[in-house]
């Protein structure tokens, strides 16, 4: 489930915000169809070499087929007509070199337009990962991953078709029509000029049938976006799917969704094979008429039979090119759609604002926090798709409200409160992960806002209330916040973690697989997992989300030794519901509603605080149970 999603719905509670059908990203670009091209021109000039080859050869090709026409004519004329067998031999000959010719120049463009669609698509999707990864949790808040991966998978597969085969296809069928053009002209300028009468009638259905197709693509893709969410929101959450038996109601869900797919579909096939028929009728019909006067003329003696073969070998040919741009167009105009989704990510604007000269850090970094009237709220998430967010979201609804906070270099501070009074909240706001709408926060008596983001993170070491396993080895989470760490660091972690006991019974050890999101674990070994990341991160601000909620008696009597161990000199901040785990700390914090409301240590807000003592005594009440 989505840790940032839940943040935002109400400071502290992991609940899964979901958005509409519709979901789209609200704060993108909108994407004029005219940038399209640019855009994708700038990932093909690294490659300018291998595209002016690729047209080089593309010409090559075409013209080595328009020469052929001269082939044919030559053949009736000089061959046929004449009852010349060895000029026949010669032109035969002729025309087998210029097909052996355009056939190496085919292979060699074809090979160069697929690797360039590969390698555009392959640029395409490091640039938006690569973009991805500096959107905050905010964005992400707003919208499915799985929206995210169809855009990320879909859209770019889509348009790596287009750049490796349709777009050259489409460039060589245009080189075609205009060079059949010049040499129909040269054969018979009269029939030429009867061609490029119907010229309007073919061009006409392409560009209004093309613009319908591409609008209608966009949204197919947009459909196919929100089907691909749906998937991966129902097998992520699997268990509670089945635990409920929401499979039937799933499927119809799926199926309206898979027919909302399928109804948008519609109208792009309809268009395309509108354009596809409309255009081969009217090529069909415009040669049909050429020829008709063509065998006229050769009837009354004004061109020769051969010159006749020619040009409707040019003609045929061009009419085939024509036909293969009004098929090959539907792929692009689609292309397009869904190169414009992936505009709208790569444009998304960034919402955490890097200052252009960041300043440095202390070192070492000694962990003193400053909170100075920091107040913030979710409003500029206010404009989210789903209308059931706007109370959370709204302006008025301060979920910090002004927060005047000083903690000290290794001092352990607890932060209490119900659900809702913002101690999740202030965690991220300490990461910035959200942006302050007044106030400061201050890291060793420098604004954290004039750090770069990856300065400032890499400070906490954080142990959420919903561990976060990834879908690799044992050793690899455990690695994944300190990437230089060996393979004894991280045992020497995972040790003090408590969690060697149980790895060391995997039959890989440590370099088991731990599935996705860590399904083969329990809920207390994934925090204990959790736990040895942040022990072997060893930085010097610890953030402690419920770290042990998730522990029976025994592993948390255990971890919280080795906590007590890691705590030792480093600033350490505590979000607990739990009283045996903040009766300990240095100073706790009441907060309610955003505010703190009471601040002392356990005995001290026993006696001066109504709100401490009766969560206390619930706790109390809970844990002796």
């Amino acid at each position: 489930m989505n840790q940032n999603t839940s943040s935002v719905a109400n400071g502290d509670s992991h609940s899964k915000a979901t958005t509409n059908d519709s979901d789209k990203p609200k704060n993108t670009p909108h994407v004029s169809q005219r940038a399209v091209l640019p855009w994708i021109g700038a990932f093909l000039k690294p490659y300018r070499a291998k595209v002016i080859t690729a047209i080089i050869f593309l010409f090559i090709g075409s013209l080595a087929w328009l020469s052929l026409g001269q082939g044919v004519r030559l053949m009736v004329d000089e061959g046929f007509l004449k009852d010349n067998g060895s000029r026949l031999n010669e032109i035969i000959l002729l025309v087998i070199g210029i097909t052996a010719l355009s056939s190496s120049a085919i292979f060699c463009r074809f090979y160069l337009m697929t690797w360039l669609g590969e390698r555009v698509s392959a640029d395409i999707r490091l640039k938006v990962y690569d973009h991805l990864l500096k959107l905050s949790p905010g964005f992400y808040a707003k919208l499915r991953t799985g929206e995210m991966i169809s855009r990320f998978t879909a859209d770019s597969t889509l348009l790596q078709s287009v750049v490796g085969s349709s777009l050259s296809m489409a460039l060589r069928a245009s080189v075609t029509v205009l060079g059949g053009i010049v040499m129909m002209a040269i054969t018979s300028f009269k029939m030429t000029g009867l061609v490029l009468l119907a010229v309007p009638m073919v061009l006409g259905p392409i560009f209004f049938f093309g613009r319908k197709v591409r609008d209608l693509s966009r949204k197919s893709q947009d459909k196919v976006g929100d089907l691909g969410a749906y998937v991966d929101e129902t097998l992520h959450e699997i268990h509670t799917v089945q635990a409920y038996s929401h499979e039937d109601q799933d499927r119809a869900l799926f199926n309206h969704r898979v027919e909302a797919v399928m109804d948008a579909a519609k109208g792009r096939i309809k268009y395309r094979s509108i354009l596809i028929s409309l255009v081969m009728f009217l090529s069909i019909l415009a040669i049909a008429l050429v020829m008709w006067v063509g065998a006229h003329d050769v009837m009354s003696g004004a061109i020769s039979a051969g010159e006749l073969s020619a040009f409707m070998f040019y003609a045929v040919m061009v009419a085939g090119s024509v036909a293969t741009i009004s098929e090959v167009i539907g792929e692009i105009q689609r292309a397009a759609g869904a190169t414009e989704r992936l505009i709208e990510l790569i444009e998304t604007p960034i919402d955490i604002p890097v200052v252009e000269n960041p300043l440095g850090l202390p070192t070492p970094v000694r962990g003193e926090l400053q909170l100075k009237n920091v107040r913030f709220s979710y409003s500029n998430m206010s404009d989210s798709a789903d209308s059931s967010l706007e109370p959370v979201f709204n302006n008025n609804n301060e979920v910090i409200r002004g927060l005047n906070i000083d903690i000290k270099p290794g001092e352990r501070v607890a932060l209490v409160g119900a659900s809702g009074a913002g101690k999740s909240t202030l965690f991220e706001l300490l990461q910035r992960f959200y942006v302050l709408d007044s106030g400061s926060i201050e890291l060793d008596g420098i604004d954290i806002a004039k750090l770069t983001p990856q300065i400032l993170r890499q400070q906490y070491a954080l142990v959420p209330q919903e561990s976060v396993i990834f879908a690799t080895s044992v050793l690899e989470n455990v690695r994944y916040g300190r990437l230089d760490a060996s393979e004894a660091d991280v045992k020497q972690a995972c040790i003090a973690a408590k969690a060697d006991e149980f790895i060391t019974e995997f039959s890989d050890g440590y370099q088991t697989y731990l599935g996705e999101r860590g399904v083969r674990l329990s809920g207390g070994q994934k925090q204990r997992i959790a736990i040895a990341r942040a022990i072997l991160a060893d930085r010097p601000i610890l953030l402690l989300d419920e770290a042990t909620s998730a522990l029976d008696a025994v592993s948390e009597h255990k971890v919280k030794q080795a906590l007590d161990s890691l705590m030792t000199s480093k600033t350490t901040l505590i979000i607990a519901h739990r009283l045996a785990t903040v009766i300990n700390a240095d100073r706790i914090l009441v907060l309610d509603k955003g505010q703190v409301v009471a601040s002392g240590t356990h005995q001290q807000l026993m006696l001066s605080s109504e709100l401490y003592r009766e969560f206390a005594s619930l706790q109390l009440l809970t844990e002796q149970d």
